[in-house]
């Protein structure tokens, strides 16, 4: 990490801490944010981990409306430059998954509903009431998919109280949207019903200098129904449908060799991916104070995408893709409070059922490759949190989790393996008094094995599970008549059986346990309320992953960067609010140099994007206008897909915004 990105980071991080010894106090403070990222309810302050809490007013008044936006305000958190939309493959702490794995290295909750790929790892954060993101290993709760954290996405909870809001946004590029969450009783004190969706259209910035237009359109068509039902005060059952439509053009890849954003393809491309989400939430409480939960889902997600990967006008290479991958999940659990203590024990399992059909067109052939890709998961999992005196508690957790993995090709023979894991989770938290707290921690993570589905020529190999081992020590806590939240995380993970795509002869890529890799880090965060009308947050996370062996043929690669893993994230924000209505914010993020190979060979150099807003709020309306990319900064992505592609960044966006909220 070079010296002028670390200068950068604690320049953001400064401008925060310097202002909290000159300004006066006031009696105004933040507000308590009640959490359940150890899936029981907690304050944010005396969770044993590092953890980032995002209200859904804060994200709706930035305008944020897709998971890159709140990457941007987290620290170690980033995705990998994909540039197709309904896929975003997540980056935590350096710790990352190819696409073809079908098994992400961050599992995604919607109201409990997981993701376990980066295939449908998507959410446009309409009706979202609050974001936890968990940084480091959550095997222990969460199981196979939770190595490097967990993002926990909570919708608004439907009521008595009747809701409303709709927002209109026009902007460049000819952008239409649409967006509206609206609930109401049903029957009064019984039955609730609610439905929000989006409806988006913008045109693209890639230009096809070879048959004219933009290359790169979008479209999109979001909706959630809930009905959520409540028979008596201790019980209550919700059931939700959402389901995701994307009509897009071709994804944001050129020519590496381009030097705008330009591509001369003969050849059509398009997304047309589709997401389905059918779950069951119900909740009791017994008589004597016990919670139980059962979270029954269905998640599906239809990657259907045809791309140009030569953007020549004759049609020499590209690929495509019809695949359906399918989840069904069951979890249950109970938890209670006994003495001093709280405790949580549960049962998960999960299906796998995946239809995998890919599509390689070569100069003299077109290839194909149809599988189905079939796993298991079943897991026992509890956690025991006691009070040990009046400063001190400890925090005891464990997992034994067992996963099956099937492969059935159309062409050879069928493929199975299985492992069984014991995961454990120590925590030790002290507090100072009320408003101070600091932890050590040590827990693992892992991530399930699998196989190459698309290696047909070597036999489908198989891999083995990704391992971590990881130490963390934090503070966090509260100052200034909290008017300021601050948290701070030092940790250290070893990675072993390390999963890196891995070239075994000339033309044969696959992914193999042939590397181990060490990441160590530092995260801070702060939220702070300058005055009466001001309010500035700030994140500054430092990461280090490197790999301590990875032999690749005859090259080695001990001691590069990990694959995607930016040694640098920052964000700084600033919110003016006047008592007549009117409002001005602005956010800089900035992300360091990213390598997009093992062998560092290729890269995305580091950038920082300034984002603009500012309008009006009166009775039940508002208006604002804003500007993202501000700067109109190119943070290209160059050579990716190995030094085939180029994943062009998005320029300067700005538009319009009308909204209503009853």
């Amino acid at each position: 990490m070079g010296e002028q990105s670390i200068r950068l980071g604690f320049a953001m991080l400064g401008g925060l801490l310097v202002p909290t010894l000159t300004v006066a106090a006031t009696q105004q403070h933040l507000p308590v944010m009640t959490v359940t990222a150890n899936k029981i309810e907690q304050h944010q302050e005396e969770v044993p981990a590092s953890l980032s809490v995002v209200h859904g007013d804060d994200l709706r008044d930035a305008g944020a409306e897709d998971l890159q936006a709140l990457a941007r305000r987290t620290p170690n958190f980033v995705f990998q430059p994909f540039g197709q939309s309904g896929t975003n493959v997540p980056v935590v702490r350096g710790l990352t998954s190819s696409a073809t794995a079908f098994s992400s290295s961050m599992l995604m909750l919607v109201d409990g509903v997981p993701t376990l790929t980066g295939q449908g790892f998507d959410h446009n954060l309409l009706a979202v009431e609050r974001v936890e993101i968990l940084r480091g290993p959550q095997s222990t709760l969460y199981g196979r998919n939770a190595e490097a954290g967990v993002l926990n996405l909570y919708t608004r909870q439907i009521g008595e109280e009747p809701h409303a809001q709709v927002d209109a946004t026009l902007g460049n590029r000819d952008k239409r949207s649409l967006r509206f969450d609206l609930s109401q009783a049903l029957v009064a004190d019984t039955l609730y019903g609610g439905i929000a969706g989006e409806w988006l259209e913008q045109d693209g910035f890639i230009d096809n200098v070879y048959h004219g237009g933009d290359e790169d359109r979008r479209e999109r068509h979001n909706g959630r129904a809930v009905l959520r039902w409540t028979p008596a005060a201790p019980t209550s059952a919700t059931l939700r449908y959402s389901r995701q439509d994307y009509r897009d053009a071709g994804s944001q890849w050129g020519a590496a060799g381009a030097s705008h954003r330009e591509v001369r393809s003969g050849t059509t491309s398009w997304n047309h991916s589709s997401g389905r989400s059918l779950s069951l939430d119900v909740e009791h409480e017994l008589d004597s104070g016990l919670r139980l939960r059962s979270i029954t889902a269905r998640n599906d997600f239809y990657d259907r995408v045809r791309q140009d990967t030569d953007f020549l006008p004759f049609d020499a290479l590209h690929i495509e893709r019809d695949h359906h991958l399918s989840t069904l999940s069951q979890e249950l659990r109970l938890e209670g409070e006994w003495a001093e203590s709280k405790w949580l024990a549960g049962f998960y399992a999960d299906r796998d059922d995946h239809s995998l059909d890919f599509r390689q067109k070569q100069p003299m052939a077109m290839t194909r490759t149809q599988v189905g890709l079939g796993g298991n998961t079943a897991a026992l999992f509890g956690q025991w949190t006691q009070a040990l005196t009046s400063h001190w508690s400890l925090t005891l957790g464990a997992r034994m989790e067992r996963n099956e993995v099937s492969l059935s090709p159309r062409d050879s023979d069928n493929r199975s393996d299985q492992w069984q894991r014991f995961t454990p989770k120590l925590a030790l938290q002290y507090a100072w008094n009320s408003d101070t707290q600091a932890y050590a921690s040590y827990s693992e993570g892992f991530r399930a094995g699998g196989f190459n589905a698309f290696a047909a020529s070597a036999g489908y190999p198989g891999y083995d599970p990704e391992q971590v081992d990881a130490y963390e020590f934090g503070i966090k806590g509260w100052t200034a008549e909290r008017r300021l939240r601050y948290s701070a995380a030092l940790y250290w993970m070893q990675i072993s059986d390390m999963q890196v795509q891995q070239i075994v002869q000339p033309g044969m890529v696959y992914i193999t346990n042939a590397a181990g890799a060490r990441s160590t880090g530092l995260e801070l965060e702060a939220d702070y309320l300058l005055g009466p009308n001001w309010r500035l947050q700030a994140s500054l996370g430092v990461n280090r992953t490197r790999f301590e062996r990875f032999q690749d043929g005859s090259a080695d690669y001990k001691g590069n960067h990990a694959p995607f893993a930016p040694d640098l994230t920052t964000y700084l924000g600033l919110r003016y609010d006047a008592a007549a209505g009117w409002f001005a914010q602005a956010g800089l993020s900035g992300v360091g140099r990213t390598y997009l190979d093992s062998a560092n060979r290729y890269s995305r150099a580091g950038y920082a994007l300034l984002d603009l807003s500012a309008g009006y709020n009166f009775d039940h309306f508002g208006v604002s206008a804003y500007v993202e990319n501000a700067t109109d900064k190119s943070y290209d992505a160059v050579g990716y897909l190995n030094g085939m592609a180029r994943v062009y960044s998005e320029p300067r966006e700005f538009g319009l915004r009308l909204s209503y909220q009853l």
